[in-house]
């Protein structure tokens, strides 16, 4: 059973935070771990894929998918690197414009996506409810799950 380290009681905006965080990192951690074991492919590869299945034609610009991911320019340019060594997108170039890049799913990127798609939501429902338990996050679980 994965422990959750207690985050501070006190009830200031930066405690809260930290609260916020360790549940972050909590789920962060178990959805990582059981994607890469389950499915070969890491958590930014999951979102990417995820991101890029639910375009339109599949695809997005270079930088639109590194804003959707949080992450930079360089980042994103080396993850779909990643995918495309995979075969599960590739790089495009803009018909319009020949600066614009685009990242294309492949139908075996589709596949792989759903395929961990389920093992997605199952991990990150049950680490909400190991977190849920926790007194220090419960608060912060339940207002997540009713959308507040």
């Amino acid at each position: 059973m994965t422990t959750i380290p207690h985050a501070p009681t006190a009830s200031s905006d930066q405690a809260m935070w930290n609260r916020v965080l360790t549940l972050f990192a909590h789920v962060e951690r178990q959805l990582t771990q059981v994607l890469q074991r389950k499915h070969g492919i890491g958590l930014s590869e999951f979102r990417a894929l995820e991101c890029l299945a639910q375009a339109a034609d599949g695809e997005l610009r270079m930088q639109d998918l590194a804003d959707k991911v949080g992450l930079g320019q360089s980042s994103v340019t080396r993850l779909v690197g990643r995918l495309s060594t995979a075969g599960f997108a590739f790089r495009d170039l803009c018909p319009d414009d020949k600066r614009g890049v685009y990242a294309v799913i492949t139908d075996e990127g589709r596949q792989r996506y759903a395929a961990a798609r389920g093992t997605y939501g199952e991990v990150l429902s049950a680490a909400l409810n190991t977190a849920g338990a926790v007194p220090e996050l419960a608060r912060i679980v339940q207002a997540l799950r009713s959308g507040v």
